[in-house]
């Protein structure tokens, strides 16, 4: 049978919600090893026993389904197997569109781990936080089931019943939290005129029209403002996307041809480089969306917001400014989501999410379990970090991957993990305030980012990274090239 594919990088599964498409397709690894006979035979012997032996009859396809679920999902947190209805939701959830309750989540201790609620979906509005851990869903215990099966029960049709039962580190009683899906749209860029002088853009998800849609905003803010004296670029609880669409926003800022991201595997073509040019972001046969941009975006002064909900395809992008000294990097130690994940279709309609590579900044340096660390440590509030000191990240995800220097795990690592339940207090204290809308008067966060444009000084956090300073000492780069395919990937 022949197996297409398709390349991902994402942040993992999301109720209702996709991970993303990388640019390029990677071919296939030719001279595969020999098959283990005895492993795979005692596998036809155990597939037999049930068949003859378990206490009712069990369908052949129902074993062979969850059997290849099971063996992709051992590998890490975000190696799935998506069936029928999971491939189709996926495909939607590419163009910002799905049906849910708006939480991106995660496999922990066999429970499911809210990474983030998404804005303005039923899982924001009801209060919703990073780090509850979902324990029921209906009257269905979460223990026992896996990523994907979990997942499953929390899909429906618009307007359909889920109630969800929530617990909180440092609270002694479970939430139960009645939910009603719908279609969820999500808004890709937003942005604004803060004050005269100084823009403020949101990107909350990479889609497939998130640089159209980027023109767009900054060309109505300079049209507004042609005298822009500072921008502050909010990736704030952005879980990643599409990866054309950070090589695309990290290419609108920095000068042409510049290197974005690298990326590392054990396949030939898993490891590539991606550069700012419009092969690298947009679609063959497609104008270049970044050509209708201001010269004077290039130039002007900038500050990125972060946080630990900034995953993936948004560390792509706070990294590589990072990297060219572009831009201020503000906020709190992102997520570290450095792994690729290629989509491996098996039939029209399934497919398998697979792991398959690293990435690394312009750089050499592995965001892989440790995360961009700001340049300004800046925390959620003034009275501190809030939420975001309670978020989970991949290094506390279970049997995620290492950073891919060999090295042992730091120290730093195993004190986070040790800390987590210690740091879920801060839960009870942030329970009662409202969820903070980015962008607001209120937003602590983005009025420091316009005091550092300005010039004036920034109020910064008491707290240090959870982890050592990931650009401390760069990692080796990987020899890479960019193969003549790459050229010609779509996103589709």
């Amino acid at each position: 049978m022949k197996v297409k594919h398709l390349g991902l990088v994402g942040i993992g599964m999301v109720a209702g919600f996709a991970a993303s498409v990388q640019f390029s397709a990677f071919a296939q690894k030719g001279g595969a090893a020999p098959l283990p006979l005895d492993e795979l035979r005692q596998l036809a012997d155990v597939y037999g026993l049930i068949k003859s032996d378990y206490v009712e009859k069990v369908e052949d396809k129902k074993l062979l389904t969850q059997a290849i679920s099971g063996m992709v999902g051992s590998l890490d947190p975000h190696s799935v197997y998506l069936d029928k209805k999971a491939y189709a939701e996926m495909r939607d959830s590419m163009q910002g569109r799905f049906v849910g309750l708006g939480i991106e989540v995660a496999m922990e201790d066999g429970y499911v781990k809210i990474v983030s609620p998404i804005e303005d979906s039923p899982a924001f509005r009801a209060g919703i936080k990073s780090g509850d851990l979902i324990t029921r869903i209906d009257s269905t215990p979460v223990k026992g089931l896996t990523l994907d099966e979990a997942i499953k029960k929390m899909r429906g049709e618009p307007k359909s019943k889920v109630v969800l039962t929530i617990a909180r580190r440092g609270e002694d009683k479970p939430w139960i939290v009645p939910l009603t899906r719908e279609q969820i749209k999500v808004v890709s860029v937003k942005g604004k005129i803060i004050e005269p002088g100084y823009g403020w853009l949101r990107i909350s998800q990479f889609q497939e029209k998130t640089l159209d849609d980027m023109a767009k905003k900054v060309n109505a803010l300079y049209a507004q403002n042609p005298q822009m004296k500072g921008l502050v670029l909010d990736l704030r609880n952005d879980p990643g996307g599409l990866l054309p669409g950070a090589v695309g926003v990290s290419a609108a800022f920095l000068p042409p041809n510049q290197e974005i991201v690298s990326t590392t595997g054990q396949l030939r073509d898993s490891n590539q480089k991606f550069y700012g040019r419009r092969e690298f972001y947009a679609s063959p046969g497609e104008g270049d969306p970044l050509a209708r941009l201001p010269a004077a975006l290039k130039k002007v002064p900038m500050v990125v917001l972060v946080n630990g909900g900034s995953a993936s395809a948004s560390e792509i992008v706070a990294g590589a400014l990072q990297d060219y000294k572009r831009a201020i990097i503000m906020g709190t130690q992102t997520f570290g989501k450095g792994s690729v994940q290629t989509l491996r279709q098996l039939s029209p309609d399934t497919a398998v999410k697979l792991t398959t590579a690293r990435y690394f900044t312009p750089k050499g340096r592995s965001i892989q379990a440790k995360g961009i660390v700001p340049d300004l440590m800046v925390d959620e509030t003034a009275e501190g970090d809030g939420m975001n000191s309670v978020r989970v990240r991949e290094a506390d995800l279970e049997k995620h991957l290492s950073d891919g220097s060999g090295k042992p795990e730091d120290a730093a690592l195993k004190l986070r993990r040790e800390q987590l339940a210690e740091d879920q207090r801060a839960l009870a204290m942030a329970k009662s305030r409202k969820p903070l809308e980015f962008g607001s008067a209120d937003d602590f966060q983005l009025a420091q980012a316009i005091n550092h444009l300005k010039g004036k000084p920034v109020l910064l956090s008491k707290a240090e990274p959870r982890e050592a300073k990931a650009e401390a000492e760069p990692l080796a780069k990987p020899d890479v090239s960019t193969p003549p395919e790459l050229k010609n990937g779509t996103t589709k």
